[in-house]
């Protein structure tokens, strides 16, 4: 690369300024530019005569014949889950956390996994000594594994020693944050440096053949930090999520190329390790057998697969000339929107009440699917009538209080039935489920069909 003058670049978003400024003009973020040297563009005369020296590439049709994609499977199913029914080889994988979530761990235990198959696998840690991953595979139980580590942080000493140690299957680098190349002129974890070593990690990716996972840190809202740049970069994102005052850790997949996106795998944190939970239903709902007023159980998907998950309510008289409204677990703006439309179309005043919801077991919901069961505990909490335990609820609704069909009903009532849910409540619009579920099946058109049922 040729060197051109000293820009300014944006540690938070990479943008470029050619003059230092104490806020940064893109993001908005302060006293986040710093000096990087820049490359002079294609467009002027060393561009021209690098051009004049760069070879054609060759140029294939659709109709070329491409081998089947092989995949290496870890054995930890919900890892395999999430990444897409394993890890295509040749995939370059970013895995982001925040400190402390267990990303470290669960790809210690991926890789001693994969070696113990058989495989080749090379575990990199910038941020810790190879004594101390030592002591955390003897904590798991991972020491006969035939797993090797290194600890070093530059790029140039890492291809060195893949290319020494022949061709590796698996290749774990934590972080892409501390690495650095001699190529670039500035600080490890700049843009620069954490653009240039993802380039060359996912070069040697994809002309190796091996699984490559990067680990990458959070920002303090919860972003990928870096450039966005690197998420477009990779095959595979990967983000593991959790709260520190549960034990439950979910690997959300956020992109694949080789896989479904949004699949979710679902781990428990303990001390010999992360957990699989094979049937995350029974995290995410409460067994209490007689019922509580202001809970339902929505019937949701997460990627290819269905989750049952209780949503709780409760109102209690506001204090207060605004009203309060307290969400964990879901949208806020959609809470906003379900109160206008049971006020306005089915005559429920819910106006002058504190509303709190929340998702129990930690569990973030996104699809609109959860407005029925939403709609369902509100009413439960707001009349103090127990919703029967073996209904489950589902369903989109509309501004005007249609309820409109989702996607993946007949899955949906599928992992109903299997936990022995005998009813659900869902949308009147929709293929006909009743060969697919041996329950009963309630239609509803609007939303005030459903609170017709409160009285």
């Amino acid at each position: 690369m040729v060197k051109g003058s000293q820009d300014y670049v944006c540690q938070s978003c990479g943008a470029v300024s050619s003059k230092w400024q104490g806020k940064c003009p893109a993001c908005g973020a302060w006293n986040s530019l710093s000096q990087e040297g820049s490359a002079i563009s294609l467009a002027g005369p060393a561009g021209l005569k690098a051009r004049r020296k760069a070879k054609a590439a060759q140029i294939e049709t659709l109709a070329h014949e491409e081998k089947p994609l092989s995949r290496i499977v870890s054995g930890i199913g919900e890892l395999d889950r999430a990444a897409g029914n394993g890890f295509a080889q040749g995939s370059a994988v970013l895995l982001s956390g925040e400190p402390g979530i267990g990303k470290s761990t669960l790809l210690l235990q991926a890789a001693a996994a994969i070696a113990s198959q058989g495989h080749s696998a090379l575990y990199f840690s910038g941020e810790e000594a190879t004594g101390q991953i030592r002591m955390r595979a003897a904590r798991l139980g991972l020491t006969q594994a035939p797993l090797g580590l290194a600890a070093e942080t530059c790029v140039e000493r890492i291809l060195a020693t893949v290319e020494q140690t022949g061709a590796p299957d698996f290749i774990v680098v934590d972080s892409i944050q501390t690495l650095w190349t001699e190529t670039i002129e500035s600080a490890p974890g700049t843009v620069s440096q954490v653009r240039s070593s993802m380039q060359a990690l996912i070069a040697l990716a994809k002309s190796r053949g091996p699984v490559l996972v990067v680990v990458g840190h959070v920002t303090k809202d919860g972003q990928i930090a870096g450039p966005k740049v690197i998420e477009h970069m990779v095959d595979t994102v990967l983000t593991f999520e959790g709260e520190s005052h549960h034990n439950l850790r979910l690997l959300r997949a956020t992109k694949n190329r080789f896989g479904p996106a949004n699949e979710i795998g679902v781990f428990d944190m303990h001390g010999d390790g992360l957990r699989e939970v094979p049937n995350p239903s029974q995290l995410f709902m409460t067994q209490d057998g007689e019922g509580t007023a202001g809970s339902a159980i929505f019937a949701g998907i997460e990627g290819t697969r269905p989750i049952l998950v209780e949503i709780q309510a409760l109102l209690a008289p506001s204090p207060y000339a605004a009203p309060r409204r307290s969400v964990v677990g879901w949208d806020q703006n959609r809470l906003a929107m379900i109160l206008a439309v049971l006020e306005a179309r089915c005559g429920v005043k819910l106006g002058v009440q504190d509303v709190y919801l929340n998702v129990a077991g930690g569990l973030r919901i996104a699809e609109p699917a959860a407005d029925l069961a939403v709609a369902a505990a509100l009413l439960s909490a707001l009349t103090g009538i127990a919703l029967p335990r073996n209904c489950v609820y589902f369903g989109e609704a509309g501004l005007s209080g249609a309820l409109r069909p989702v996607q993946q009903m007949a899955v949906r009532l599928k992992e109903a039935q299997k936990l022995g849910f005998s009813t659900a409540f869902l949308p009147a619009a929709g293929e006909d489920l009743r060969s697919g579920f041996s329950g009963k099946l309630t239609r509803l058109a609007q939303l005030k069909d459903l609170a017709a049922l409160f009285g």
